[in-house]
C-alpha cells in the first residue's frame, strides 16, 4: 500500500523510535528541525506526533515538550509498532512473548469453538481452509488465507473479547506466519495440523481441539527457530 505524506512521516518516526535512534526519555527534535529535515510542514508533523502518541512510543505534554515512553508503554497489538519491530530484527523476548501469547489465548478458544461453532462459522474455516489448500497447490497468499482460518476459529468461539483479540492479534499473526511459512515446505507440512483443529471442531470435541493447536503452534514455533537460526 502506497502511504501518504503523514503515513510516510508517521513511518520514518516511528521506525527511529524503535531502532533507538531515539532514546528512551529523550525528546524528538524541535518541528521546525523535523519539518526541515523530512520536507514537511508543521502540521503533518504534529499529525504524526499525535498517531505516535496513540500507539505509545512518545508522549507529549506541557512543560515536558515530546518523550519517547519505553518498549512496555508501546501499543503491541499496532500493525505499524509490529511492521517496525520487524524490521528492527525481532528479538527472542518478542517471539518468547508471542508463543506465550497464542499458547495461553487460541486454545482457550478453539475449545469453545467446538462448544458453540454454528453451521455459517464452519463453512467460513473450511473456505479459508480451502485457500491454504489452493495456495500450497497452485500458489497464492497461503498467509492471508491462514490468518482468515485462525480469525475464523477465534470468532466461533462466540465469545465477544476473544472475538475482538483475532483483529488484536492479527498483525501479530500476520508477521509469525511470514517466518515460520518462509521455511521450505513448511505451509503443506502444517495443513494436517490445521485441518486436525478444524475435524475435532466440527466433532464438537473441546479437549482434541485444545491438544491439536497446541501441536500446531508448537510446530509453528519450530518453522520460526529454524528460520531465523538460518539467517544468522
Amino acid at each position: 500500500m502506497i502511504k501518504n505524506v503523514h503515513g510516510n512521516t508517521v513511518d520514518f518516526l516511528g521506525e527511529a523510535i524503535i531502532a533507538g535512534r531515539y532514546a528512551v526519555g529523550a525528546s524528538l527534535p524541535a518541528e521546525p528541525l523535523l519539518c526541515e529535515s523530512l520536507g514537511v510542514s508543521r502540521t503533518v508533523i504534529r499529525e504524526a506526533v499525535k498517531s505516535l502518541a496513540a500507539k505509545g512510543l512518545i508522549f507529549t505534554g506541557p512543560k515536558v515538550g515530546t518523550r519517547v515512553l519505553p518498549e512496555d508503554q508501546w501499543n503491541w497489538f499496532d500493525p505499524d509498532v509490529i511492521a517496525w519491530l520487524t524490521r528492527r530484527g525481532l528479538t527472542p523476548e518478542f517471539l518468547r512473548d508471542l508463543q506465550e501469547l497464542r499458547a495461553v489465548i487460541e486454545p482457550a478458544a478453539i475449545g469453545l469453538a467446538a462448544q458453540r461453532a454454528t453451521p455459517a462459522d464452519i463453512v467460513e474455516i473450511e473456505n479459508a481452509y480451502a485457500g491454504m489448500v489452493k495456495a500450497v497447490d497452485h500458489g497464492g497468499d497461503y498467509v492471508a488465507s491462514d490468518l482468515r482460518f485462525h480469525a475464523g476459529l477465534l470468532r466461533a468461539s462466540h465469545n465477544r473479547m476473544m472475538a475482538h483479540m483475532s483483529k488484536a492479534l492479527n498483525a501479530l499473526l500476520r508477521t509469525s506466519f511470514e517466518i515460520s511459512t518462509a521455511r521450505q515446505n513448511a505451509p503443506r507440512a502444517s495443513l494436517p495440523l490445521h485441518r486436525a483443529v478444524l475435524d475435532a471442531v466440527i466433532a464438537q470435541n473441546p479437549a482434541k481441539a485444545e491438544k491439536a493447536i497446541r501441536v500446531l503452534i508448537d510446530g509453528a514455533h519450530q518453522d520460526i527457530e529454524h528460520v531465523l537460526s538460518t539467517q544468522k
